[in-house]
């Protein structure tokens, strides 16, 4: 498969995934071994494409985003609040993501580690769905500040690839009380400066590795991220409000098991 190829449909399946409980990075991963995409440099491809399907969240919910710019110049307590648990539930991935980011990246070279993750993930979704029985926030602004934090705690268990960022912050959610289909938007909010900060140190810190043509396949990859996610992020809220999270959960335990069988059998 030419260069070109590889990069479309690593971008497309960024899109596709990142928002999904299936860990688009442990997907990127998987991937990236199979089409023989894995060398130093890959690495930064693989976390800054990811802004691509962020920038998609900020175009769909480009009025919710304005609502909260304009009522923060206005001094609405609303507005306030959903700022608030945003900067809450960044931070603890800002802190332990600097602080680990070589572990990080050491563990986005080894695919097996992706294979269980992804199954031990799936099979930790279909417990917690069963667990979950009662809502107690129904919007972002209504979590307090405490809820937010801890759900940020929860964000970082994502840093092993496989886990998948949206996965632990919507189960994290659900666990603290908060409605499916806030969970799953909050999550998406969230991704906002948590992926933007994670690409910017990864280009930072993998500059040195990083060629002119490094830099094109970036840009492709970002590109078709966006695309992809503008489709997948309506979809995903209103497959999760009507189904929940549980096909999604299967899905990880099947890919997990197959993509292990493939490994540990070459």
């Amino acid at each position: 498969m030419s260069e070109l190829l590889t990069v479309l449909l690593l971008g497309a399946i960024e899109g596709l995934t990142e928002f999904l409980p299936v860990s688009s990075t442990g997907h990127l991963i998987l991937a990236g071994e199979l089409l023989g995409f894995n060398d130093a440099s890959s690495v930064a491809f693989k976390i800054a494409i990811q802004l691509g399907a962020i920038l998609a969240v900020l175009v769909v919910y480009w009025r919710r985003f304005w609502s909260v710019g304009t009522g923060l110049i206005a001094g609405r307590s609303a507005a306030w609040a959903f700022t608030r648990n945003i900067v809450l539930g960044f931070l603890p991935a800002l802190i332990i993501g600097v602080i680990a980011y070589d572990a990080v990246r050491a563990a986005m070279q080894t695919p097996v580690v992706v294979a269980v993750a992804l199954i031990v993930g799936g099979i930790a979704i279909l417990l917690i769905e069963r667990m979950v029985k009662r809502v107690r926030f129904e919007t972002v602004e209504a979590m307090p500040a405490r809820t937010a934090g801890t759900i940020g705690i929860v964000q970082c268990l994502a840093m092993l690839p496989g886990v998948s960022r949206s996965g632990a912050t919507i189960m994290g959610a659900l666990l603290m009380g908060v409605e499916r289909k806030t969970a799953a938007e909050f999550s998406f909010f969230l991704a906002v400066p948590t992926m933007t900060a994670a690409t910017v140190y990864a280009l930072w810190k993998d500059r040195a590795l990083l060629s002119l043509d490094d830099l094109n396949a970036i840009a492709i990859g970002f590109a078709m991220a966006f695309i992809v996610a503008m489709a997948v992020v309506k979809a995903f809220v209103a497959l999760v409000s009507r189904f929940g999270f549980a096909p999604f959960a299967w899905y990880r335990i099947v890919a997990g098991g197959a993509a292990l069988i493939w490994l540990l059998a070459r």
